[in-house]
């Protein structure tokens, strides 16, 4: 049965090669992308395969709030059911780490806009939908004051602590939602072919159709049905355990409460560490 499936970042990357498997299966395909020629490109690609459902577009900034929120209320207005939600979109290497509101663009990217973005789409997802969010098998602990903006971190770092924020967001999501949609946290396989892994490390790397082939398992396989609050560790091909701080409840609760106060300043520039 076809199913309407939005995917974060589908125009490169484990995203792009996603969108194609799914596609070709007919499935009605929501894309998200920065760039509007990129997208257009992506669209015309997905329409022509074989067995194709519907694809439709959206462009939206993550690191920008006011794009978050004005694509988020654009699935609204055009949809009265979303079967699942990928937040794949992500980035690590940049060259301008500091957004507008003070925040790391790792965390508002990697964390922030997925969180709200969620939590706006929400409404949209039956019991019986699905939440994938992106982590890794970079995993630290994460800085409240990092966090928060008010120290920096080096792109690594930052990278794998925005990780461990989702991946205890999820978990703790899930919780929340006893009767569903399930939520799961994916790491997609480590060093995949992506333009992240070539900018960020400088190598090849792996197969990406990996990740996309994990991605899609996720989104309709049997065997996630019942998975909700797990991760999904692509490395070792299984359920498994991610870092200790996203198992802590304590420590979990700290982090969801310092998600939603820096969702609440997201919106509200401030001067950049100096």
């Amino acid at each position: 049965m076809s199913k309407t499936i939005l995917i974060t970042g589908a125009t490169s990357g484990i995203g792009f090669e996603t969108a194609k498997a799914l596609a070709a299966r007919g499935h009605h395909l929501l894309v998200h992308g920065r760039s509007r020629a990129k997208l257009d490109e992506l669209e015309a690609l997905l329409r022509v395969l074989p067995g194709a459902g519907p694809v439709q577009g959206y462009v939206a900034d993550l690191s920008r709030f006011d794009a978050v929120e004005a694509f988020a209320a654009a699935v609204v207005s055009d949809h009265a059911r979303l079967d699942v939600l990928i937040n794949n979109a992500g980035v690590f290497k940049t060259s301008r780490p500091i957004t507008d509101s003070g925040h790391d663009l790792r965390f508002v990217v990697n964390t922030l806009a997925p969180l709200h973005l969620t939590q706006r789409l929400l409404p949209l997802l039956p019991p019986s939908g699905r939440i994938v969010n992106l982590s890794s098998a970079a995993q630290n602990p994460v800085s409240l004051d990092a966090l928060a903006g008010r120290r920096r971190l080096a792109e690594f770092d930052a990278y794998a602590q925005s990780k461990l924020a989702i991946t205890a967001w999820s978990r703790w999501l899930a919780k929340s939602l006893p009767e569903g949609p399930v939520v799961v946290a994916v790491n997609p396989g480590s060093l995949l072919a992506t333009n992240m892994v070539r900018e960020g490390f400088g190598v090849a790397g792996n197969d990406v159709r990996v990740g996309a082939d994990i991605l899609m398992r996720a989104a309709l396989s049997e065997a996630f049905a019942d998975a909700s609050g797990k991760y999904f560790d692509n490395d070792a091909h299984r359920f498994g355990p991610p870092h200790p701080d996203a198992l802590d409840d304590a420590k979990v609760q700290r982090i969801v409460d310092a998600l939603e106060r820096e969702l609440d300043n997201w919106g509200r520039p401030s001067a950049p560490l100096g």
